[in-house]
């Protein structure tokens, strides 16, 4: 049976445009590389290898750093750098970005990255992942200014991630539908597995970290409340299901249907997720596959960004549970016995129920 190579895609993709030149393949090719190095090193965890563990380091987040982190970031960071396609890369991290001299001939790509998202759970053999951004540099002359390194969420011509799970699997889109590709390790390629992931409109679960709920506002309190309320009609009770990885939760979201969220709080005021590593990007992605990333306000893709490691709230899932989110969050506190009705007809086809 043939099959289509992640690279035969981005070629046939990028066929389509009649101005391209080659260059973006280049470069979703040396990603690709990079990511199977760090999935090699990943699966090595606990065997016999020096990965697992702290660096003793703290990253520019205030979070330790872990061996795989450095590990990925620095693989990502030379491959990428080294191709003549970027002129600049920025990570979660590194506090400042990494400028391409003139010397070594930069490209016209922007790449943002968080190499290694899930640190946490790391040292406890549960999925982990990468997550990426392409923006087009955009200011005149040779420089790399702050006018390409801080656009608008919807100016990205990329974005995708890669789990490092019960199987490597390369997620991405350039506009043109989301794509899924499965990593033949006895091959060494990634085949398309997943053509054109589209999200149900609505969906059966909600993940979220409910220990942090003495910190929230009563508005989320109530939304989380009423997700638990039993209601057939409206497809309640939805499932909590929470990892503790984003990219982990957002693949299982992505493909379930259901919403992911991480609110502001008491303790993060401007929310926790880094806009440029995770919310711009995963937002990039549920967007073509037909679904909705928002702060709780307003669409993540709105935003421009005044800083590099800039936080926001992230609600992101199917569109029927994110504008739920929305509508309970702009609802003056109430007691939940008082919560507004069900703001959407509930006529939408529900996801399949998890066991």
């Amino acid at each position: 049976m043939e099959r289509t190579t992640l690279v035969q895609h981005v070629r046939q993709q990028e066929r389509m445009n009649p101005g391209a030149t080659g260059e973006f393949t280049s470069l979703m090719n040396e990603i690709m590389v990079a990511s199977k190095i760090v999935s090699l090193e990943v699966n090595k965890a606990g065997i016999g290898e020096d990965i697992l563990g702290l660096t003793g380091k703290i990253n520019v987040q205030g979070e330790e750093v872990q061996k795989l982190d450095e590990f990925a970031d620095m693989t990502f960071t030379k491959i990428i750098g080294q191709s003549e396609t970027v002129c600049a890369i920025t990570s979660e991290e590194l506090e400042y970005p990494v400028i391409i001299p003139p010397d070594r001939n930069p490209g016209k790509y922007i790449f943002m990255m968080d190499p290694l998202d899930g640190s946490s759970n790391i040292d406890v053999n549960v999925g982990i992942g990468t997550i990426f951004s392409i923006y087009r540099k955009i200011s005149k002359g040779i420089k790399v200014t702050d006018e390409d390194l801080l656009q608008r969420g919807d100016q990205q011509i990329a974005a995708g991630y890669v789990i490092y799970g019960s199987s490597t699997m390369f997620v991405y889109t350039s506009g043109k539908g989301v794509h899924g590709f499965t990593l033949d390790p006895a091959l060494g390629e990634f085949f398309l597995s997943h053509p054109n992931i589209k999200i149900p409109k609505q969906g059966s679960t909600y993940s979220i970290n409910e220990g942090n709920t003495e910190i929230w506002c009563e508005e989320q309190k109530n939304f989380i409340q009423y997700l638990k309320e039993k209601d057939p009609a409206t497809n309640r009770p939805y499932r909590l299901r929470y990892i503790g990885t984003l990219v982990s939760d957002f693949h299982r979201t992505l493909l379930k249907g259901g919403i992911f969220m991480y609110p502001r709080d008491t303790t993060n005021k401007n929310g926790k997720l880094r806009f440029a590593f995770e919310a711009a990007p995963l937002g990039f992605i549920i967007k073509d596959a037909g679904g909705r990333a928002s702060t709780g306000e307003k669409n993540i893709l709105d935003i421009v960004p005044t800083e590099i490691h800039q936080r926001v709230p992230l609600y992101i899932g199917s569109t029927h549970d994110v504008d739920l989110a929305e509508k309970y969050l702009a609802t003056p506190s109430l007691h939940v016995e008082k919560k507004p009705a069900t703001p959407l007809t509930g006529k939408e086809k529900p996801a399949t129920q998890e066991g």
